[in-house]
């Protein structure tokens, strides 16, 4: 399963991207929502990518029937638009941007929803979340005439949570992935190391990934291997068989 870069990110300019709890829903003090147990399993197997698409696709069964069991309301909702977007995610790692947008839309679907109910961070989170992936799967015309919303909504996540380092991440990714002239890879790297670095971000396991290979592809492009191979082992010391930093590594 080989990640393009250039395709998952192109017209956009952001990326998606844990806290283990045993009970099934819980408020933290920055006001998102802990990830219960029963959902790390699917997160993992999207970002370890150890597992084919028909591999995870019993991983996502259980954690929409846990979330439709074991929730209401908006955090249900939320919830089966988190595991809509880790099955687009792998669907697209397998470059099938069909099946791919199919499961975004329903996660957008399911964050439109829960905001019908309360604005809370993770519904914006996710429907920004969603629709950068969207954008990165569907047409370029399509890319081009929602690609700014992706900004908008992730905004929205950090009014509500200042402390969303996953919001942080899609905003500060638009610097990293946007195509020259309208990338800036010194302010993009600058606020990865700060979702990093700063112990204000809430950074889960997945966001510290993210910024991290992030930051190292940032450097690949400009052609400072010493510093992109550093950041690049940090993220595969999150999730050691990513094969897209692995790709990355091997490119240098």
């Amino acid at each position: 399963m080989k990640l393009s870069t250039e395709k998952m990110f192109f017209g956009i300019f952001c990326i998606a991207f844990g806290v283990i709890v045993s009970v099934e829903s819980l408020r933290a003090d920055s006001g998102r929502t802990l990830l219960p147990d029963w959902f790390i399993p699917l997160r993992e197997a999207v970002y370890e990518q150890r597992l084919s698409s028909a591999g995870i696709l019993p991983v996502y069964r259980e954690a929409v029937a846990r979330a439709e069991d074991s929730l209401e309301g908006a955090d249900r909702y939320i919830m089966l638009s988190r595991c809509e977007y880790m099955m687009g995610r792998v669907y697209q790692y397998e470059e099938r941007k069909a099946e791919a947008a199919v499961r975004y839309e329903a996660g957008m679907d399911w964050a439109e929803k829960a905001l019908e109910l309360i604005g809370r961070t993770e519904a914006w989170q996710m429907l920004a979340e969603n629709l950068s992936q969207a954008c990165a799967v569907k047409s370029v015309s399509y890319a081009m005439a929602n690609g700014l919303k992706v900004e908008k909504y992730a905004k929205e996540a950090l009014a509500l949570d200042s402390q969303n380092a996953a919001a942080q991440i899609m905003l500060a990714a638009r610097w990293v992935y946007a195509p020259a002239p309208f990338n800036n890879f010194k302010r993009g790297i600058a606020m990865m190391e700060d979702v990093v670095n700063n112990p204000r971000w809430n950074v889960q396991r997945d966001d510290r990934f993210n910024a991290c290979s992030a930051i190292g592809y940032a450097y690949v492009q400009q052609k400072k291997y010493v510093e992109a191979k550093s950041w690049l082992e940090a993220a595969l010391a999150v999730y050691p068989t990513n094969k897209y930093v692995r790709t990355l590594l091997e490119k240098q």
